[in-house]
């Protein structure tokens, strides 16, 4: 089974994860997508990240009636700072005969050398690197960190970085939609509209729950 696993704080999900988790599911012919909310993210501080209880239950409602994406609850019942290398590792020991393919974008590529123990990822997984349509696949041999180059040959053919395990790094392009998270949560703090930036079900939680609203600390 090729699974794709795509990790983060979802603070909270919105429709260009829910995109771009489908173009990369197609593309690669992915029987699977798994998202995996963080219980804490190790790289940064993210402003007015809610409990996982409730970012848990928001991916829950965003993917709703997808029949090839799934949730998963690992990082967040492991608690304490969320390593991908870590999770990786479990999910192999629960799905050994399954192919992973990690979803993350260019930027977090780019510091891939700070993640920790970044080196065995390669050997766990392959990489499908998404960034917007301004960019082509040149960036992906200089954004390698020096230390593991030599653990890669590039494949002209198919335009991929092959590890020496076989498992690959892939660019992939996917829509332009322009909408973070972090707009979200200002435009929530100041009273305005999310509408079509987050699924209906989604809006209506956040809604109900008040999050991300003016003196929504507590919750």
């Amino acid at each position: 089974m090729r699974i794709g696993i795509f990790g983060g704080t979802f603070n909270p999900i919105h429709l260009a994860h829910l995109r771009s988790a489908e173009e990369v599911r197609e593309a690669q012919q992915l029987d699977r997508i798994v998202f995996v909310p963080s219980a804490t993210p190790p790289h940064k501080r993210v402003n007015g990240l809610v409990a996982a209880a409730h970012r848990l239950a928001m991916v829950r409602l965003a993917i709703r009636g997808n029949p090839c994406f799934r949730v998963s609850t690992i990082e967040i019942d492991r608690r304490g700072r969320s390593y991908s290398v870590d999770t990786l590792r479990a999910l192999h020991g629960r799905m050994p005969r399954a192919q992973f393919f990690f979803i993350l974008g260019m930027d977090a590529f780019r510091e891939i050398s700070t993640w920790k123990d970044y080196r065995s990822i390669f050997a766990l997984c392959s990489l499908v690197v998404t960034s917007r349509p301004a960019y082509d696949d040149a960036p992906l041999l200089s954004a390698l960190p020096v230390a593991v180059r030599a653990e890669f040959c590039y494949r002209q053919r198919t335009k991929r970085l092959e590890h020496r395990t076989g498992n690959q790094i892939i660019f992939q392009r996917i829509s332009d939609l322009d909408i973070s998270a972090s707009t979200i949560r200002h435009r929530l703090h100041r009273g305005l509209s999310v509408r079509y930036l987050v699924p209906a079900a989604v809006e209506r939680y956040i809604l109900q729950h008040r999050l991300y609203a003016r003196r929504s600390a507590s919750h």
